[in-house]
């Protein structure tokens, strides 16, 4: 799986806007400088995000973009969702359950939706303050110590 640009330039800039807007609005020009991000990209983006309630805009001299709610409150499912990302790794297309021909499933199905849930609950379970407070490295160790070595236990 390859996340889009969509996706992490959602997140980029939403982090981008979390420190800065706690002085006032955010320019999406200062946000696009920063991030080396497109402008019109950035637009695009943000449109869905205010759409999703996720950020306020403010209009005129000094205006710009804050954040609807505090970071605490904000998951980056949430963010990834708003711009329609995806985190399904199955081959299965539109409201398909099946990879191959006939609608069946791939052998291998069942590990790859799977592993999109992993990916789901895993961003569901970090917010955007977690990202700018630098407190995600290590977030999954947990759950990686406990499977990263079948043989330990024996």
């Amino acid at each position: 799986m390859k996340l889009s640009t969509k996706g992490r330039y959602a997140v980029m800039a939403m982090a981008d806007l979390a420190r800065r807007s706690i002085r006032g609005p955010v320019t999406l020009a200062d946000i696009a400088s920063r991030q080396s991000i497109s402008l019109s990209y950035l637009e695009q983006l943000f449109a869905r995000l205010r759409k999703a309630e996720l950020v306020d805009s403010v209009r005129g001299p000094g205006g710009g973009y804050s954040l609807a709610r505090p970071a605490e409150n904000i998951r980056v499912i949430d963010i990834m969702s708003a711009v329609d990302e995806s985190v399904d790794i199955t081959r299965c297309e539109g409201e398909a359950r099946g990879c191959i021909e006939n609608g069946r499933r791939c052998i291998t199905h069942d590990l790859w939706d799977e592993l999109s849930r992993h990916i789901y609950l895993f961003l569901g379970s970090i917010t955007l303050e977690d990202v700018i407070a630098g407190r995600v490295m290590g977030a999954a160790r947990g759950a990686n110590e406990r499977t990263s070595d079948p043989m330990a236990a024996e």
